[in-house]
């Protein structure tokens, strides 16, 4: 055994054997590396967000699936809404007029944009400008978008996207989004908006420091509790100080995959927003509230043995975005043998060398050369980025469907 055995990374919890044995089965005439969808597990995690968000319509967020196949599979071929499920929070403007070209009817811009060209695009487009709202959070977006309208008689759709992090004193817990935090700042630019001739149809608040995190210790479900609390009140009156400027809101968005029980408790959400926990990665396996079932999982061939207990295996240097841990590493699950049929568990990445741009090593016995090794990424549609590909698994049958990629679709 080699020295870098002696410091391997930490593995995930391995996912439903009987899950993924059925999976590389049905999926042995493939010639890997490719990506696969456990669509039992796809269908269980799409209720199970939905019965967690108690009543309250979930927005999808497309950064987290990239398929149109998939997304149909959840909203309806129209793109729209079906069984608990309505409209799709997009990451880029060109991937929203596509969507709302297909059929996609409300359709909310999760961040903001300076792309001039698309929002020439939506602002002069009678359909697209009624599908698309636009995110805004500076009056420097209000200016580019109505440039790019051209026209005082144009009245764009916009979100306000409200800062919902936590702070205590000087300690920011959450991202850096909104420069917008207080009701008052939120009203006050409710009004620039208004008399610009802006059309303000609702509010967003992405809590990160809540659906983000695992519940990793008591430290970190006290800071969850915290923040739920502080934000439910301020999202209350940022709610109330808006619609006095503007009246009633169409949109008041909340919740990611990890907070959907606590966003939909508040009365004042009209929707909240999932993505990751359809296809459930590495980074959702130690929630409390919850437990979603790996639906995404990629296999790639073993190409040679430097030692015994070690496989390379080709490609899999897909590494998440997100700050650089070993947390965003992909994880090795399973691999499948011609001699023994599967292997579950034990299989480790090495600590020296991790996941590479066109080999991964992995620390395991048994495996041989021409064997495939069995992966779970630790996002969501980041792994479409490097497949064109996904293999829906049913039970007696493996449908093939493109990526945003294989569609010839790269929006960042």
């Amino acid at each position: 055994m080699t020295s870098l055995l002696g410091h391997i990374s930490p593995v995930s919890p391995a996912p439903d054997s009987s899950a993924l044995g059925r999976i590389a089965e049905q999926t042995a005439h493939l010639e890997p590396p490719f990506a696969a969808v456990d669509a039992q597990a796809l269908e269980a995690n799409a209720e199970d967000l939905v019965r967690r968000g108690n009543g309250t319509p979930v927005r999808v967020a497309s950064k987290s699936v990239r398929s149109r196949a998939v997304l149909e599979r959840v909203l309806g071929s129209e793109l729209t809404a079906a069984q608990g499920f309505r409209g799709i929070m997009t990451y880029s403007p060109a991937e929203a007029i596509w969507l709302a070209g297909l059929g996609a009817q409300d359709v909310l811009m999760g961040y903001p944009t300076v792309d001039k060209a698309a929002l020439a695009a939506i602002t002069s487009d009678r359909v697209l400008s009624g599908r698309i709202t636009l995110m805004v959070d500076d009056v420097a977006h209000l200016d580019l978008i109505r440039d790019a309208a051209g026209s005082d008689l144009v009245k764009p759709r916009v979100c306000i996207d409200v800062d919902a992090s936590l702070r205590i004193g000087p300690v920011h817990l959450g991202v850096r989004r909104s420069p917008l935090r207080e009701p008052d700042q939120v009203a006050a630019f409710a009004r620039v908006a208004k008399d610009k001739g802006f059309r303000v149809v609702g509010v967003m608040f992405y809590e990160a420091q809540i659906a983000g995190l695992p519940d990793s210790s008591v430290a970190v479900e006290l800071v969850k509790k915290a923040s739920a609390s502080e934000l439910r009140t301020r999202r209350t009156a940022v709610v109330d100080a808006v619609t006095a400027v503007v009246g009633a809101l169409e949109i008041v968005n909340s919740g990611g995959t990890g907070s959907l029980e606590i966003s939909s408790a508040d009365p004042s959400v009209t929707e909240v927003t999932a993505g990751s926990g359809l296809f459930a990665p590495t980074l959702f396996d130690r929630y409390r509230a919850f437990t979603p079932r790996p639906a995404l999982y990629f296999a790639l061939p073993v190409v040679r043995k430097p030692t015994p207990s070690v496989a390379t295996a080709f490609g899999g240097g897909y590494i998440a975005s997100g700050p650089t841990s070993k947390s965003r590493a992909p994880s090795p699950v399973a691999a499948s043998t011609a001699l023994r049929g599967m292997i579950r568990g034990g299989l480790k990445l090495l600590r020296n060398e991790g996941a590479g741009e066109v080999q991964t090593p992995v620390a395991g016995e048994g495996i041989e050369i021409g064997d495939r090794i069995w992966f779970r990424h630790a996002k969501a549609g980041e792994l479409c980025e490097r497949f064109d590909t996904l293999h829906i698994v049913e039970p007696g049958s493996v449908t093939a469907v493109p990526t945003y990629r294989g569609e010839g679709k790269a929006f960042g």
